[in-house]
């Protein structure tokens, strides 16, 4: 089995206006940049990537997607796991994700 490739950096978690309300962090451009460049190949349909991800102790298994409006990936946050985490909308979090 390969390695995955782990990522790191710090984003402000946000939440979508819509009705559903999903919960995001972005990507800074330059790592999705990296990203589409080294790994698109892994993309499923609409852009969606598996990764593990990793906020403070907690981490799971999920996945990223690309948002072709803002040219970054997205990390979407299920309740369970801002929950499990104690993270809210606009705390600055510290991400790892692995892929």
């Amino acid at each position: 089995m390969l390695d995955k490739l782990a990522y790191t950096f710090s984003a402000k978690i946000w939440q979508h206006k819509s009705s559903s309300g999903w919960f995001f962090v972005s990507l800074p451009l330059k790592l999705s940049e990296e990203i589409r460049a080294n790994l698109q190949r892994q993309e499923e349909r609409w852009g969606r990537m598996k990764a593990i991800a990793r906020i403070n102790d907690f981490s799971w298994n999920t996945s990223i997607w690309y948002d072709k409006k803002e040219e970054a990936h997205l990390l979407p946050l299920k309740s369970s796991a801002r929950m499990k985490a104690g993270l809210l909308a606009g705390d600055l979090v510290s991400v790892e994700i692995n892929i």
